[in-house]
């Protein structure tokens, strides 16, 4: 199998959306509980400095996942070596790798971009997740509780950290 990773275009929008379709309706791996339409994401990738990226994996020019690496806060430059972490893999592709390809490249331009440290919450109910990250170095450094509330029903967010 055959995996590029790559940057995101404003012409992968489309794709993009259709996965965070997929997996917002499982209710379960992600915070976000409504996908991004492709105009969202149009404008989302639009407006991401020369330091962040939406990072795609692609199989068969088919992308298959996706990874964010955004600035922890752009209100104030003391928190510009932080970088905050986002993963979403269409459900067929998962423990398939996909993920660690997708760290390694977002993490390599990381470190090009002067980071420091990258942060991720992961739901806790997510324990795949949660192992994946731990496996990369992640570190757990605390439960946000009652952080996810999707069709009534409440979940903690498991907070994560990695230095670089």
């Amino acid at each position: 199998m055959q995996i590029n990773i790559h940057k995101a275009e404003i012409k992968d929008a489309e794709a993009i959306s259709a996965i965070w379709g997929v997996v917002c309706a499982e209710r379960i791996y992600t915070a976000v509980n409504h996908p991004f339409t492709p105009q969202q994401e149009r404008n989302y990738i639009a407006f991401l400095s020369d330091r962040e990226g939406i990072f795609l994996a692609e199989v068969n020019d088919n992308i298959v996942g996706f990874q964010s690496l955004d600035l922890w806060g752009k209100y104030t430059d003391s928190f510009d070596h932080i970088g905050v972490l986002g993963t979403i893999i269409h459900p067929e592709w998962r423990r398939k790798g996909i993920g660690r390809y997708l760290m390694k490249y977002t993490l390599n331009f990381a470190r090009t971009k002067s980071y420091e440290k990258i942060i991720i919450y992961v739901r806790a109910g997510n324990d795949g997740a949660q192992a994946f990250y731990c496996s990369l170095g992640f570190t757990p450094k605390g439960v946000l509780t009652r952080q996810v509330k999707i069709d009534g029903q409440y979940d903690d967010e498991i907070f994560m950290e990695l230095f670089l």
